[in-house]
Protein backbone atom coordinates (compact mmCIF):
# COMPACT_ATOMS: atom_id res chain seq x y z
CA UNK A 1 0.00 0.00 0.00
CA UNK A 2 1.54 3.35 -1.28
CA UNK A 3 -0.22 6.70 -0.90
CA UNK A 4 -3.47 4.67 0.00
CA UNK A 5 -2.92 2.89 -3.27
CA UNK A 6 -2.70 -0.82 -3.65
CA UNK A 7 0.59 -1.31 -5.65
CA UNK A 8 2.13 -4.78 -7.28
CA UNK A 9 5.36 -5.76 -8.43
CA UNK A 10 4.36 -7.91 -10.96
CA UNK A 11 2.36 -7.76 -14.20
CA UNK A 12 -0.84 -9.76 -13.77
CA UNK A 13 -4.19 -9.99 -13.00
CA UNK A 14 -6.23 -9.01 -9.68
CA UNK A 15 -7.68 -12.03 -7.81
CA UNK A 16 -10.05 -10.96 -5.24
CA UNK A 17 -11.43 -13.35 -2.59
CA UNK A 18 -13.18 -11.31 0.27
CA UNK A 19 -10.62 -9.26 2.08
CA UNK A 20 -7.20 -10.93 0.62
CA UNK A 21 -6.16 -9.41 -3.20
CA UNK A 22 -3.41 -11.50 -5.15
CA UNK A 23 -2.17 -10.90 -8.41
CA UNK A 24 -1.54 -13.48 -10.73
CA UNK A 25 1.43 -12.58 -12.28
CA UNK A 26 1.11 -13.23 -16.49
CA UNK A 27 4.79 -14.91 -16.39
CA UNK A 28 7.10 -16.73 -13.60
CA UNK A 29 10.56 -17.29 -13.80
CA UNK A 30 11.37 -20.85 -13.00
CA UNK A 31 13.02 -21.54 -9.71
CA UNK A 32 14.81 -24.95 -9.57
CA UNK A 33 14.09 -27.74 -6.78
CA UNK A 34 15.92 -31.00 -6.43
CA UNK A 35 14.12 -34.03 -8.42
CA UNK A 36 12.56 -31.69 -10.28
CA UNK A 37 12.48 -33.00 -14.46
CA UNK A 38 13.53 -30.49 -17.08
CA UNK A 39 14.01 -29.92 -20.02
CA UNK A 40 17.34 -28.04 -20.97
CA UNK A 41 20.00 -26.85 -23.49
CA UNK A 42 23.51 -27.39 -23.72
CA UNK A 43 25.00 -23.98 -23.68
CA UNK A 44 28.80 -24.51 -23.04
CA UNK A 45 31.50 -27.56 -21.98
CA UNK A 46 34.39 -27.68 -20.31
CA UNK A 47 36.92 -30.73 -20.32
CA UNK A 48 34.50 -32.34 -17.73
CA UNK A 49 31.72 -30.59 -17.12
CA UNK A 50 28.47 -29.08 -19.44
CA UNK A 51 26.42 -26.20 -19.00
CA UNK A 52 22.79 -26.40 -19.31
CA UNK A 53 19.87 -23.56 -19.65
CA UNK A 54 17.38 -25.12 -17.92
CA UNK A 55 14.96 -21.54 -18.14
CA UNK A 56 16.17 -20.72 -14.66
CA UNK A 57 18.15 -17.57 -13.31
CA UNK A 58 21.27 -19.37 -13.79
CA UNK A 59 22.70 -22.05 -15.81
CA UNK A 60 22.43 -25.63 -14.31
CA UNK A 61 25.86 -27.86 -14.59
CA UNK A 62 26.16 -31.40 -15.60
CA UNK A 63 29.16 -33.16 -14.63
CA UNK A 64 30.76 -35.87 -16.75
CA UNK A 65 30.08 -38.37 -13.97
CA UNK A 66 26.15 -37.64 -14.22
CA UNK A 67 26.26 -37.20 -18.10
CA UNK A 68 24.03 -39.54 -20.42
CA UNK A 69 27.92 -41.19 -21.09
CA UNK A 70 31.82 -41.48 -20.68
CA UNK A 71 34.07 -39.69 -22.62
CA UNK A 72 37.88 -38.96 -22.63
CA UNK A 73 39.06 -35.99 -20.56
CA UNK A 74 38.44 -33.32 -22.84
CA UNK A 75 36.02 -35.01 -25.29
CA UNK A 76 32.53 -33.77 -23.87
CA UNK A 77 31.23 -32.41 -27.12
CA UNK A 78 31.62 -35.71 -28.83
CA UNK A 79 28.67 -36.44 -26.04
CA UNK A 80 26.93 -33.46 -25.91
CA UNK A 81 27.35 -30.57 -28.47
CA UNK A 82 26.00 -27.66 -27.73
CA UNK A 83 22.41 -26.81 -28.59
CA UNK A 84 21.47 -29.89 -28.15
CA UNK A 85 18.74 -30.99 -25.94
CA UNK A 86 18.33 -32.85 -22.84
CA UNK A 87 16.22 -33.98 -20.21
CA UNK A 88 17.90 -34.68 -16.60
CA UNK A 89 16.82 -34.12 -13.47
CA UNK A 90 17.66 -31.58 -10.83
CA UNK A 91 19.80 -33.40 -8.59
CA UNK A 92 20.83 -30.62 -6.42
CA UNK A 93 20.35 -26.68 -5.85
CA UNK A 94 22.92 -25.07 -4.36
CA UNK A 95 22.34 -22.04 -1.58
CA UNK A 96 23.80 -19.51 -4.78
CA UNK A 97 20.70 -20.65 -6.84
CA UNK A 98 23.03 -22.58 -9.39
CA UNK A 99 21.75 -26.29 -9.22
CA UNK A 100 23.68 -29.47 -10.77
CA UNK A 101 21.74 -31.92 -13.07
CA UNK A 102 21.37 -35.59 -13.67
CA UNK A 103 21.05 -37.55 -16.76
CA UNK A 104 21.28 -40.72 -14.94
CA UNK A 105 18.03 -42.32 -14.37
CA UNK A 106 15.05 -43.88 -15.97
CA UNK A 107 13.92 -42.09 -19.43
CA UNK A 108 16.89 -39.61 -18.96
CA UNK A 109 18.34 -38.69 -22.66
CA UNK A 110 19.53 -36.52 -25.08
CA UNK A 111 16.33 -35.22 -27.06
CA UNK A 112 16.79 -36.72 -30.90
CA UNK A 113 13.58 -36.35 -32.38
CA UNK A 114 10.21 -34.02 -31.92
CA UNK A 115 9.62 -30.22 -31.01
CA UNK A 116 10.41 -28.46 -27.80
CA UNK A 117 7.48 -25.80 -26.85
CA UNK A 118 7.72 -23.12 -23.40
CA UNK A 119 4.50 -22.77 -21.33
CA UNK A 120 4.54 -20.58 -18.67
CA UNK A 121 5.78 -22.30 -15.04
CA UNK A 122 2.35 -21.57 -13.38
CA UNK A 123 0.29 -23.06 -16.22
CA UNK A 124 1.56 -26.45 -16.07
CA UNK A 125 -1.05 -27.71 -13.77
CA UNK A 126 -3.84 -26.36 -15.54
CA UNK A 127 -1.74 -28.31 -18.98
CA UNK A 128 -1.56 -31.18 -17.32
CA UNK A 129 -5.11 -31.35 -15.53
CA UNK A 130 -6.79 -32.86 -12.32
CA UNK A 131 -4.81 -36.47 -12.03
CA UNK A 132 -3.39 -35.95 -15.63
CA UNK A 133 -6.53 -36.34 -17.61
CA UNK A 134 -6.16 -33.29 -19.44
CA UNK A 135 -2.43 -34.33 -20.93
CA UNK A 136 -4.00 -37.86 -21.13
CA UNK A 137 -7.10 -35.84 -22.93
CA UNK A 138 -4.25 -34.12 -25.16
CA UNK A 139 -1.56 -37.22 -26.09
CA UNK A 140 -4.91 -39.37 -27.17
CA UNK A 141 -6.77 -36.76 -29.80
CA UNK A 142 -3.22 -35.96 -31.27
CA UNK A 143 -1.31 -39.16 -31.08
CA UNK A 144 1.66 -37.71 -29.81
CA UNK A 145 4.21 -38.69 -27.38
CA UNK A 146 4.41 -35.53 -24.45
CA UNK A 147 6.81 -34.92 -21.76
CA UNK A 148 5.65 -31.53 -19.79
CA UNK A 149 8.86 -31.06 -17.80
CA UNK A 150 8.95 -29.02 -14.89
CA UNK A 151 10.40 -25.87 -16.13
CA UNK A 152 8.34 -25.06 -18.59
CA UNK A 153 8.94 -26.80 -21.42
CA UNK A 154 7.31 -29.20 -23.58
CA UNK A 155 8.69 -31.98 -25.30
CA UNK A 156 6.47 -32.86 -28.13
CA UNK A 157 6.93 -36.01 -30.66
CA UNK A 158 4.57 -37.74 -33.57
CA UNK A 159 3.13 -36.41 -36.93
CA UNK A 160 3.68 -33.31 -38.00
CA UNK A 161 -0.05 -31.84 -38.61
CA UNK A 162 -0.38 -33.41 -34.76
CA UNK A 163 2.73 -31.21 -33.19
CA UNK A 164 0.44 -28.13 -34.81
CA UNK A 165 -2.65 -29.15 -33.04
CA UNK A 166 -0.55 -29.62 -29.95
CA UNK A 167 1.35 -26.23 -30.23
CA UNK A 168 -1.79 -24.19 -31.32
CA UNK A 169 -3.71 -25.91 -27.89
CA UNK A 170 -0.93 -25.00 -25.84
CA UNK A 171 -0.95 -21.30 -27.11
CA UNK A 172 -4.83 -21.14 -26.67
CA UNK A 173 -4.69 -22.04 -23.31
CA UNK A 174 -1.92 -19.75 -22.69
CA UNK A 175 -3.71 -17.20 -23.81
CA UNK A 176 -6.87 -18.55 -21.69
CA UNK A 177 -5.41 -18.15 -18.77
CA UNK A 178 -3.81 -14.12 -19.17
CA UNK A 179 -7.18 -13.25 -20.48
CA UNK A 180 -9.18 -15.02 -17.49
CA UNK A 181 -6.29 -14.91 -15.11
CA UNK A 182 -6.87 -18.60 -14.10
CA UNK A 183 -3.43 -20.77 -13.49
CA UNK A 184 -2.10 -23.45 -11.24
Amino acid sequence: MMDGRLRATKHGRVNEKGSEVAIEPFRTAYIPRPSDMVIGYVEGCTNNIWFIDIGAPFNAILPMSLGPGKAAFGGTRSILDIGEAVLCRVQEVEETHSSVVTMKGLGLRKIRSGNIEQVDPHLLGRLIGKGGKALNQLKEDTGCRIIVADNGRVWVDGEFDSIITVRDRLQAMSDDAKSTGVGA
